[in-house]
């Protein structure tokens, strides 16, 4: 089969390369001189572009009937998402969203714990996003566009794991912090969840001098603490914590995940994750991270130079 990828930034390497690692021949195309006639020929479509064009995209895979791999996040509008979702209806059950974090090993076993009892949980993420790649400006990236920039698209994987946890809490509110010279992107975001039980936040920033990604759970019947760099898992039930380590290699998240993608279009069975983020799967988690961006109340400006 060929695989064409669209998206020549970062991501969009990442996944034409490993699609090469995993044998399958693949086509990467530049997002700019990308043209309808460049999925002559193609199997399926890996959309690693910017948000805000995938639902043309996508509309071209569905009239091809072309199976997709599409970036998180599917969209940031509620009205788009749901027109994406009409869209692909009759195929999506042979696409995937990159909702990479979902085949974590760490996330997995925390996944898989009972959380009957759990009344609060907290996601934090954040890093100085000026340390996040050489070479690159936040001025001149897709981070900084008021439309499908800022920190809560950027980081929506954390609210994505929070609802593959917790699918009965809904959002409560969103407050962010913005930057005087990029108006409408947010630099910080608080989002808060209640129901069933629990209640939590989802934090991200583009801010910390130091490099964060955790979940902690607290509940009747003890705690969860998972440290993402650190690659631990521990968890106490009031008679000393057990710790797991859960170091691993990163794109083996990827890798998994493109397996999973490769299996859709084949017909074949896929890998047993608890959270497949198959399409017609993550519609709830996808209408969340475009609510809670709709719902962002900007309270005020963080400075420094971004430019």
């Amino acid at each position: 089969m060929t695989i064409v990828v669209i998206g020549a930034g970062s991501i969009g390497k990442r996944h034409f390369a490993n699609l090469e690692s995993l044998g399958v021949k693949a086509r990467l195309v530049g997002w700019r001189a990308f043209t309808p006639a460049d999925l002559e020929g193609a199997r399926a479509v890996v959309i690693a572009t910017a948000t805000q064009v995938r639902r043309e995209i996508v509309e071209l895979c569905a009239q091809r009937d072309l199976p997709f791999y599409v970036e998180k996040p599917l969209a940031y509008r509620s009205t788009d998402l749901d027109a994406i979702m009409a869209l692909a209806a009759s195929l999506a059950d042979r696409c995937l969203v990159g909702f990479m974090m979902r085949y974590h090993p760490a996330f997995r076993d925390l996944a898989q714990m009972d959380h009957s009892g759990v009344y609060g949980f907290s996601l934090e993420i954040g890093h100085d996003v000026r340390q996040w790649r050489q070479n690159w400006r936040f001025a001149g990236s897709y981070a900084a566009r008021p439309e499908g920039g800022g920190v809560l698209l950027d980081l929506c994987h954390e609210l994505d794991m929070a609802h593959c946890l917790f699918p009965d809490a809904a959002l409560s509110g969103v407050d962010a912090l913005g930057h005087a010279d990029f108006d409408g992107v947010d630099f910080a975001s608080r989002i808060a969840l209640a129901g069933g039980g629990a209640q939590g936040a989802v934090a991200m920033d583009y801010l910390s001098p130091v490099s964060l990604r955790r979940i902690a759970l607290r509940g009747t019947g003890g705690t969860v603490d998972l440290d993402f760099n650190s690659g631990t898992l521990a968890v106490d039930n009031g008679h000393g914590a057990q710790v797991r380590d859960w170091t691993f290699e990163r794109n083996d998240m990827f890798l998994d995940a493109m397996r999973d993608f490769l299996a859709l279009i084949d017909g074949r069975a896929t890998s047993g994750i608890d959270h497949l983020p198959r399409l017609d799967r993550v519609g709830a988690s996808c209408a969340l991270i475009a609510q809670a961006w709709e719902a962002r109340r900007f309270t005020g400006h963080i400075t420094g130079d971004y430019t």
